[in-house]
């Protein structure tokens, strides 16, 4: 049976597929959990299966990379691009968390009206509607947060209660236990209903705190090897991958080590002459106070945008500086959803707006962040082969489905 979805041709899994989306999993965070002794359920699966190297879509944030599995496709087909964009109607920064800016169908969606049981697990509810897009939960779906699992309805979410269902309390959003939640219930959901297609997407919390290797960075990835030893003993095929890479973004002092944009720009243009926009915003900045490697820039329609990316382009630390049009080629983003240019900063250093305008109080350790280039890199391991139409060179973390179920 072939289902097709944003022009791929996926077939009906033989037995259920599950992707686990770990946010922030740098492939150093398995490297060091297995050297340490710590995941040996991951280490069993890698040595039975396949284990390689990815790359996220752009920018290296969690929204366009959790949509770009679920649609198979990266930003320029389903839209979104980032937390916030620049209304150009309105000349407003809105969030992009709403079904209404998602230009694509999910994969999931797809698989339910093919007649495959389907359930979604996500951390934080930002993402439950985008990534419940289609799906219809008064039908058997099942979508639902970490965050308000307490509030789950069966209309809506596909069961009641999902946190009483669980046994759990509901996590604190800033913990750990906020991903271990979705791994968990991913477990029971396996045990008790066998979905066809499970799709479960953690936080980065402890990758924004915790460096691979640290203490608190392997005993959280003991317990995420928990959930997966339960979950592969249930005859699955297993895809885990990650929505995008954590680098270091500090000073040796521990100090953030920042490109401000707004005062380079003033200094081009004048005051107020150019807008930036900071894709990484969302509700939950404490843990990296809205920096991170990404930004696009809006400039006045009398000022020429390659004028301004070449003098950005002489900033140190400054990766790549764009136009539209080729941010749009290079990185497959949608247009309209950018700005003139798209800049990238390297591993070491983070960008932001202008200093008073980030709160960084909520930052109690050194500045861990993601967004560019360097964070794009995550691992992708299979419980099995890979598939003879993958090819390891081009590989995405978005071909996660195309490889959980197969390709017609």
């Amino acid at each position: 049976m072939t289902i097709q979805i944003n022009d791929r041709d996926y077939a009906m899994p033989q037995k259920p597929a599950v992707v686990i989306c770990l946010d922030g999993c740098e492939p150093d965070y398995i490297d060091e959990a297995i050297d340490a002794g710590v995941m040996p359920a991951l280490a069993k699966v890698i040595a039975g299966g396949t284990r390689t190297l990815a790359r996220s879509a752009m920018p290296s944030f969690t929204n366009p990379n959790n949509l770009s599995i679920a649609t198979g496709a990266p930003s320029s087909v389903h839209g979104i691009c980032g937390n916030f964009f620049l209304n150009p109607q309105t000349g407003e920064a809105v969030m992009m968390n709403s079904v209404e800016f998602l230009r694509a169908p999910t994969i999931f969606a797809g698989f339910q009206k093919a007649g495959a049981k389907v359930a979604v697990v996500t951390a934080k509810d930002k993402l439950r509607e985008l990534l419940g897009a289609g799906l219809d939960c008064a039908a058997g779906a099942i979508c639902f947060s970490a965050e308000k699992a307490d509030m789950a309805v069966g209309a809506i979410n596909g069961l009641d209660d999902a946190a009483n269902w669980l046994g759990l309390p509901v996590p604190a959003v800033y913990s750990g236990d906020l991903s271990i939640f979705v791994l968990k219930a991913g477990v029971k959901l396996m045990e008790e209903s066998r979905p066809d297609i499970l799709y479960l997407s953690t936080s980065d919390y402890i990758q924004h705190k915790h460096a691979p290797g640290t203490a608190e960075a392997n005993a959280f990835m003991a317990e995420v090897d928990d959930a997966i030893a339960r979950l592969v003993a249930q005859n699955i095929r297993l895809v885990l991958t990650a929505d995008h890479g954590m680098k270091a973004k500090h000073t040796p002092d521990g100090r953030p080590d920042v490109i401000y944009l707004n005062p380079l720009l003033e200094g081009l243009l004048g005051h107020g002459r150019a807008r930036v926009i900071l894709p990484i915003t969302d509700p939950y900045v404490a843990h990296h106070g809205a920096l991170g490697a990404f930004a696009t820039i809006h400039v006045p329609s009398d000022v020429d945008p390659v004028v301004v990316a070449d003098a950005l382009a002489r900033i140190e630390g400054m990766d790549q500086v764009l136009t539209r049009r080729e941010a749009c080629a290079r990185f497959d983003l949608p247009a309209d959803r950018i700005g003139d240019l798209v800049v990238t900063c390297v591993a070491g250093k983070a960008i932001g707006t202008a200093e008073e305008e980030h709160d960084l109080t909520g930052l109690d350790v050194p500045l861990r962040s993601h967004g560019g280039l360097d964070e794009q890199v995550v691992p992708f391991i299979v419980n099995g082969p890979m598939g003879s139409h993958q090819n390891s060179t081009t590989l995405r973390n978005y071909d996660a489905w195309i490889t959980a179920v197969g390709m017609v």
